[in-house]
């Protein structure tokens, strides 16, 4: 199924592109270009992530230096 008309981007593609790495929003849009021109893909793009991407785990770092 199409996602972004505008680039001709489908589900299919955007899920190749995640089982390869992609995790976030700004990947896929280096990628395809998707939701640059009008937008409308925008949350099917998010539901894909949402649905197949790996969970983005933050890094806490810790102080070190000595009290």
């Amino acid at each position: 199924m199409y996602i972004c008309i505008c680039k001709a981007v489908t589900d299919g593609q955007i899920r190749e592109a995640i089982n390869q790495g992609a995790c976030t929003r700004k990947q896929l849009i280096q990628c395809f270009s998707v939701g640059r021109d009008c937008g409308k893909c925008n949350a099917d793009v998010r539901e894909l992530l949402n649905l197949y991407a790996p969970p983005v785990q933050s890094v806490r770092q810790t102080s070190t230096r000595g009290n």
